[in-house]
């Protein structure tokens, strides 16, 4: 039998998923920043997930999921990836749009329903984002990517991923006509800030910042 959980502890569970590196503890400052709440109230909730099996939790040293957390941890992205492609591709929102709608419809408890979504969509492999999304059984597709910024003069790449999906990140993307499958060619890079110069398809050169193409990731093989 499924279990449900609350929307809230489902946030956590995700957050932390998120912040987790390799093995290593999320903090619980880290995770109060993340969810914009106070640190006494993480550590009440962080209790509550700990009695529940999903977090081992110790004091002062933070968390880290439990198999059976990160188990509920990925489906809840799942169901988030999968909501977001369904906005984008079915009903033609703008991907900068579907992040916080797919925030409300992650937490939908049925598995039959989510199932069905993804069949319906013919299991899509990424987001609208380059997000890998992962199936059924809770695997996630590994994906070895760069960053735009990482990446040597002369060289035309395909963006496959966005390292920021905020509002803000998303209008500038859409102004200079960057989105995920763009072809871009890095034509010069500037040492006094380590922008870029960068050319898409039939469009003049135009720079970017070295935040932004810290943010643009690609698929990219050295031995070409």
């Amino acid at each position: 039998m499924q279990i449900k959980y609350s929307a809230s502890k489902e946030n956590y569970l995700k957050s932390i998923y998120h912040l987790q590196h390799s093995n290593e503890s999320v903090s619980t400052n880290a995770l109060a920043q993340a969810l914009q709440t106070k640190p006494a109230s993480v550590t009440d909730m962080l209790k509550k997930l700990t009695a529940q099996k999903l977090l081992q939790y110790e004091k002062y040293r933070g968390v880290k999921l439990t198999a059976e957390g990160k188990k509920v941890a990925v489906q809840i992205i799942r169901k988030h990836r999968l909501w977001e492609y369904f906005l984008v591709k079915k009903l033609q929102f703008g991907w900068e749009e579907v992040h916080e709608i797919a925030e409300e419809l992650e937490h939908i408890s049925s598995k039959k329903l989510i199932d069905r979504l993804d069949a319906f969509l013919d299991f899509p492999k990424s987001d609208p984002h380059g997000d890998p999304i992962p199936d059924s059984n809770g695997k996630v597709p590994s994906v070895q990517l760069l960053s735009l910024a990482n990446l040597p003069v002369n060289t035309m790449v395909e963006i496959c991923s966005i390292g920021n999906q905020s509002v803000e990140m998303m209008e500038i993307l859409n102004h200079k006509n960057i989105r995920i499958g763009t072809l871009v060619e890095i034509t010069r890079k500037f040492s006094f800030d380590h922008s870029l110069e960068i050319k898409l398809q039939k469009q003049t050169a135009f720079t970017i910042s070295a935040e932004l193409a810290n943010l643009l990731f690609v698929k990219y093989d050295e031995q070409k």
